[in-house]
């Protein structure tokens, strides 16, 4: 498996360890889809271009660097490096505590990757692109190993709200009760306290009764403040009393009253910088702040356009059957812009539906009338530049490719579904315009860096059966 000594007595010792606390290896990175990809390397220097390499073949799926001992001395600058290149952590070895760490971390993304495949997450929360995924790992995280304050950002209609849902749905708290929810746009400045916090009979006029608040009615479950952004100074100021203290009074009572909730917010403000402009308060921030997770907007997930649209229209439809859409309709629904992003996606999907009759495939002609002008309208551009072609570069430019790694995937992927379709040498090269040549030293080019691989070694890890030193037992 290796050519290096060196590389090949620490790749036996990682498997070793791994296999004895319960894990599966495979020496075939791809083996299991819901593994983990592990790059075993014994020098500094080789484990750039392997992570790099290992990144570019595992798009989407976390990925483990390991060495020797002696990287228990790596400096900041070459961990940030391999952090940039594609890993999400990096292990100095040894057969017992870092055997011990490498296990329970793998124990931990499995129970996550584990929710990510349950039905309550498929089915709600669709979309299987890169940044997606790296948003739910977050979610899925946080309320499963923290309590503390999640504050949610993103641009508007990227579901921040069913974020939100999820991080209360996975609380592992017992008992737990309800997800209270705060659109923070919508409180009055009049009443805005008594929204949040209730108010005692006769506190101001139209009080004819004592009500609880969002904050008491919280209690024991999770308070969610949807654009906390919007807030008012003053309405600050008591919120963080609340946080600090765990009570609040309502409006027109001087008895203080406890309340212990988890705190979820929502903003598409950057609230760093709403701060430095003093128009939020620096240690609320904090607060607030204790995790944070981004919803990426639809453009960085276009991957992801046509099951969304699919499963919109699908729902909208109720029980009716043919909810198929045509290629040419996947194809503008593709390329076009969505500045309200996955809420707008789902808008255009329900007027699909009020517009589509029979039971064949949705078309382009079931599209609103004044956006079906604006295509026939529009020039014609080929279909291959479309958003799917974009999206594959975002994602290869948020796993840290270079351009020159880009072009070069794009061209390998071409001479081979070249060769494929055509059937011969020959035949692609006059599809793709170049000489017979070209392709030939292409392909021995590729041949050639596989084999210079040679020297370290990358491994599939599959779950192990339970980390040592949390009692979790991972289920089947």
């Amino acid at each position: 498996m290796t050519a290096d000594p060196q590389t090949a007595e620490l790749t036996a010792s990682v498997v070793r360890a791994l296999e004895r606390l319960g894990a599966t290896v495979e020496r075939d990175p791809g083996v299991h889809p819901s593994g983990f990809p592990c790059v075993i390397v014994s020098t500094p220097s080789r484990a750039l271009t392997m992570c790099m390499r290992a990144r570019s073949r595992t798009a989407g799926r976390r990925l483990v660097v390991v060495g020797g001992a002696d990287w228990q001395r790596l400096d900041l600058e070459t961990t940030t490096e391999l952090l940039r290149a594609g890993a999400d952590e990096v292990l100095p070895w040894d057969d017992g505590p870092g055997a011990e760490a490498a296990a329970s971390l793998l124990d931990r993304w499995s129970q996550i990757e584990t929710e990510l495949h349950h039905p309550r997450v498929l089915k709600r929360l669709v979309g299987r692109s890169p940044a997606w995924q790296r948003s739910l790992r977050e979610v899925v995280e946080a309320a499963l190993y923290s309590q503390d304050s999640v504050l949610l950002t993103g641009e508007t209609g990227t579901g921040k709200e069913l974020l939100a849902q999820l991080l209360h749905t996975l609380d592992p708290r017992k008992p737990k009760r309800d997800l209270i929810v705060v659109d923070c746009t919508t409180l009055s400045r009049e009443l805005s306290g008594s929204e949040l916090f209730g108010h005692e009979r006769g506190a101001f006029t139209g009080a004819l009764s004592s009500r609880d608040g969002a904050v008491g009615l919280a209690d024991g479950g999770t308070l969610f403040l949807d654009e906390i952004g919007e807030l008012p100074p003053e309405l600050q100021s008591r919120l963080l009393r609340v946080l600090q203290e765990k009570a609040y009074k309502r409006v027109g009572d001087d008895s203080w009253r406890r309340s212990d909730f988890r705190l979820v917010c929502a903003t598409n403000r950057d609230l760093a910088a709403e701060v430095g402009a003093g128009r939020f308060r620096r240690d609320l921030y904090h607060r607030v702040a204790g995790v944070t997770c981004h919803a990426p907007p639809l453009r960085d997930r276009q991957e992801d356009i046509q099951p969304l649209a699919e499963h919109f229209v699908a729902e909208a439809c109720h029980d009716r059957s043919g909810t198929r859409i045509s290629e040419a309709l996947l194809s503008y629904l593709r390329a076009r812009d969505y500045p309200g992003n996955v809420r707008q996606l789902r808008q255009l999907a329900g007027a699909l539906v009020r517009r589509h009759v029979g039971r064949g495939p949705f078309t382009l002609g079931d599209l609103p009338h004044d956006e079906l002008e604006q295509l026939i309208a529009a020039p014609v551009v080929g279909a291959w530049r479309n958003g799917l072609m974009e999206s594959m570069v975002r994602a290869a430019l948020a796993d840290h490719a270079r351009l020159q790694d880009i072009g070069r995937a794009a061209e390998d992927a071409a001479i081979r579904m070249a060769i494929q379709e055509s059937g011969s040498v020959r035949a692609a090269a006059a599809k793709l315009q170049v000489s017979e040549r070209t392709i030939q030293l292409r392909r021995a080019g590729a041949r050639v860096d596989v084999d210079n691989e040679s020297a370290d070694s990358t491994v599939e890890v599959a779950a192990p059966v339970g980390a040592p030193g949390n009692g979790r037992t991972l289920p089947n």
